[in-house]
């Protein structure tokens, strides 16, 4: 195992330059083109990682513009050891000091978009693989690092590997944090509709938010109304606590609220801009369906309001983030991210909700179920050694609200790549990683990959 040591310290430094060159991709979801179901920027992403891929000696293979992977060693693709990384990445949003799209090296961190979401933890598994490699370290089964495409929207990178490749049976992702998740909570994502009241406040348009499993960090409305609706606002604003301001020019208001931008697996660690928006137009005298969802939801995070608060002692408590909303004159549509515990029946969930909002109608967008692998199995285990021979940390493992690839596998966990009491910037501005956490990430999985596809224990 020195020699591997030896190894993963000389591949620090190319490691951070194939990160930088990562990020500089802008890999948003675009509109499909042909060869591209995801847009150009995702296609030219894939395409680079598998030449980089390629280039480090491992045999790779892309489908349809969908995802690709990366094989290391031989064997039966069933009991390959999967690595399922995302290479798609959420809109840069506001708020940035630095260049989203730029790579910046500044005082021992790496700042970009997908430094932590999830480049950042895939270069490192990339090289770890080709330590290992370089090592000579014998394999007993296929190792595959699997490059999608869609995680951030709708995983159709996945369904579509499902049809065309074979998805071994167990492995981890490294999207979420350490030391193992074992649990991830279900996700229920619903859209709300209603028709606007035609008295009270007139709003002309509320128009926020990109993803639902963003918490939106920027919020804008436009109402009819006069001058003496500013101070009002601003009132508001100071009541509340939070930044609210408003403009007016020829009979038309337009509010806006700066909140905190966070991810919907946890809601609670953002400040929703929609939610100030709401409770502001509602002390404004919005009636209706924008009063409705000020009152039910407003600022809340834990489904209170809507009736559907619910916790257990396995997998924690129930979330929801309001992630998008549409305003005009005629309609309304909101939208939830809702992740729900182990015990939670997502359609008593939509049940309660709808009857929480009457005069609203709750379509289902998509519900994927909790995702559960005991703690006494070998992945689980393994990857928990691994972990603390490297950091020395405590082993354990968690249950998050966040959605990794790993439920994709019928054995698969999240594992990493952020470090206990490490802030968890992902889908935040100035999303940026440490590098020593890089290169600690490269080495954990490199002895993760020894213990688990080793011929014999490192």
């Amino acid at each position: 195992m020195k020699k591997l040591e030896t190894i993963l310290s000389s591949l620090e430094k190319p490691m951070l330059e194939t990160l930088q060159a990562w990020i500089r991709i802008p890999s948003v979801k675009g509109d499909s083109q042909p060869g591209a179901p995801f847009g150009p920027e995702v296609r030219q992403m894939l395409d680079h990682a598998l030449q980089d891929c390629q280039c480090l000696g491992f045999a790779v293979q892309q489908f349809d513009g969908y995802i690709g992977h990366a094989d290391m060693g031989k064997g039966d693709d069933e009991e390959a050891l999967a690595i399922l990384v995302h290479l798609d990445v959420v809109p840069a949003g506001d708020g940035w000091q630095r260049d989203p799209f730029g790579a910046q090296v500044e005082n021992g961190c790496i700042y970009g978009r997908g430094t932590s979401d999830d480049k950042g933890p895939a270069v490192a598994a990339l090289y770890a693989m080709h330590a290992v490699q370089q090592a000579g370290i014998p394999l007993k089964r296929k190792v595959r690092l699997i490059l999608g495409c869609d995680e951030e929207s709708g995983w159709e990178d996945i369904e579509h590997y499902k049809k065309v490749a074979h998805m071994p049976r167990s492995g981890f992702s490294p999207d979420a944090n350490y030391p193992v998740i074992n649990i991830e909570k279900g996700m229920l994502r619903l859209e709300l509709h209603a028709k606007p009241a035609s008295s009270g406040l007139q709003v002309l348009s509320f128009n926020t938010g990109e993803r639902l499993n963003v918490v939106p960090g920027k919020a804008e409305a436009t109402v009819a109304g006069g001058s003496e609706m500013v101070e009002c606002v601003a009132a508001i604003s100071q009541q509340q606590g939070w930044p609210v301001k408003a403009t007016h020019h020829n009979g038309v208001v337009t509010i806006s609220a700066t909140g905190k931008t966070g991810h919907a697996a946890h809601p609670q660690l953002g400040r929703n801009a929609i939610g100030q928006v709401l409770i502001t137009l509602r002390e404004l005298g919005a009636q209706g369906a924008i009063r409705q969802l000020a009152d039910t939801i407003g600022m809340e995070y834990d489904a209170k309001g809507l009736s559907a608060s619910i916790e257990d002692g396995i997998s924690g408590a129930l979330t929801c983030n309001l992630g998008i909303i549409r305003v005009s004159p005629d309609h309304l549509t909101a939208s939830l991210d809702i992740r729900y515990p182990l015990t939670a029946d997502p359609e008593m969930l939509q049940r309660l909700i709808a009857q929480s909002l009457p005069g609203f109608e709750v379509k289902r967008l998509g519900c994927k179920e909790p995702h559960h692998v005991p703690e006494n199995s070998e992945l689980v285990q393994e990857l928990l050694n691994a972990y603390h021979q490297v950091t020395g940390l405590p082993k354990e493992t968690l249950a998050i609200g966040g959605g990794t690839y790993a439920r994709s596998l019928r054995e698969g966990v999240a594992f990493g790549a952020l470090f206990p009491g490490e802030a968890d910037v992902a889908h935040q501005a100035d999303e940026s990683v440490l590098i020593k956490n890089l290169y600690r990430n490269m080495r954990i999985f490199a002895h993760s990959i020894v213990k688990l596809a080793g011929q014999q224990d490192g």
